[in-house]
């Protein structure tokens, strides 16, 4: 198995949304609106821009990934919104591929735009580039989390940034045992597991339990999108996790390949006294403040550390410190700002045409405060080197995460 990773990769980037995709209200493309303007964390005054004209970045709307939407509004108020564009895709994008063009050639007819960041490259982002292509081919364009076929994205993007889905189906398991789990639970549902990449990582991660020493266990939850809806499901996940510890033990660690589930998994599991290595979206914000009743004060450094804290604190009084943990800082947010940051290394020519990996991953560093590795992505043994693949070490809480 382990040996057809970068097959499967590229056979199932295109669905990499889906695994934690959840429907919502639609919204037309184009700049954020008043109503999520508001929500808006406040951070510092914008700085005086080091750098020659504008930066566009596209992301999701709020009510679809809220780390997306808020790793834009960071660059925006470090520079201004006179450098930094912030524009939305349509939250239907699937049904939307016109606008999406639309929203991209208007990004495109502006000269002072220099460098175009997409978080996250959904499928038509491709389109939607070879049509600004056309035209302008001095922009300098990231794709972040892409959905469609790798090499025709890395035909059009400078810098394409993706978690490594499928290595985290070894990391999962190593971190569990870490933990103390003798046991995994593996919830998913035949919806996702019809998704080539999550299946195969689903088998990494039995495999690599088998190698280890540890029982995988893997469990059926109920689609979220099907009659019983995000509640139904929900419910199951609180009902379920108590049943399998009663019957694996407490050293039982949980894992869900959907968003949805990662609330109630948390709660039930710091309940049951039993084990979480990472939610399906490695980030401190997913699912542990709303699981734990945490009041998340924005997306800054110090407010994350705050986060992690209050988390920490809230672990700690349930007699659960030590057992869970996710990666320190919400990748979605970082490959926005790394991503931002050496764009305008480029713009300022500090870089040249050819990927700096050192200068990424020192970008990156900065943002997450501890080292980030990357490795290219690889199809039938070619490498593409400005195609990387992000992993970190995990944070499991601890008693020197608690601030005060």
């Amino acid at each position: 198995m382990k040996k057809f990773i970068s097959l499967i990769l590229a056979i199932a980037m295109v669905l990499t949304l889906a695994a934690c995709g959840q429907q919502a209200t639609q919204t037309p493309a184009g700049t954020p609106s008043d109503e999520q303007a508001k929500d808006t964390p406040a951070t510092e005054t914008p700085t005086d821009a080091p750098f020659e004209g504008k930066i566009a970045i596209v992301t999701n709307t709020l009510s679809q990934n809220e780390e997306e939407y808020r790793s834009a509004e960071l660059m925006v108020n470090k520079y201004g919104e006179d450098k930094i564009m912030h524009v939305l895709w349509p939250d239907n994008f699937m049904t939307e591929q016109e606008q999406m063009i639309s929203t991209i050639a208007k990004l495109g007819s502006d000269p002072e735009v220099k460098a175009l960041i997409i978080n996250q490259a959904v499928p038509g982002t491709n389109a939607a580039v070879d049509k600004l292509l056309e035209v302008r081919d001095d922009i300098f364009i990231v794709y972040c989390t892409p959905q469609e076929n790798p090499p025709d994205v890395a035909e059009r993007a400078n810098l394409i940034l993706n978690p490594n889905e499928l290595q985290m189906g070894e990391a999962i398991p190593v971190q569990a045992k870490k933990l103390g789990a003798k046991t995994l639970v593996h919830y998913s549902f035949p919806r996702h597991m019809s998704i080539v990449m999550l299946a195969a990582r689903r088998d990494l991660m039995r495999e690599t339990c088998e190698e280890i020493g540890i029982e995988f266990y893997d469990a059926t939850a109920p689609d979220p999108t099907s009659d019983v809806g995000v509640p139904g499901t929900q419910q199951f996940i609180l009902e379920d996790v108590p049943k399998l510890v009663e019957r694996f033990g407490k050293d039982t660690a949980f894992f869900s390949t959907n968003c949805a589930m990662q609330t109630p998994l948390i709660k039930a599991t710091v309940d049951a006294g039993a084990i979480y290595p990472q939610p399906c979206c490695p980030s401190p914000y997913h699912g542990f403040p709303s699981a734990l009743g945490i009041e998340s004060s924005g997306y800054s450094v110090d407010a994350m550390a705050n986060v992690v804290s209050e988390t920490a604190k809230a672990l700690k009084e349930k007699g659960v410190l030590g057992r869970f943990s996710t990666w320190p800082v919400p990748v979605a947010m970082m490959n926005t700002v790394a991503g931002t940051e050496y764009a305008i290394e480029w713009i300022n020519g500090n870089v040249g045409d050819e990927l700096n990996i050192e200068v990424l991953e020192e970008k990156m560093a900065e943002y997450a405060t501890l080292p980030v590795s990357t490795s290219p992505y690889t199809e039938e043994g070619i490498e593409i080197p400005h195609f990387r693949l992000i992993m970190m070490d995990f944070l499991t809480y601890g008693e020197e995460h608690i601030l005060n």
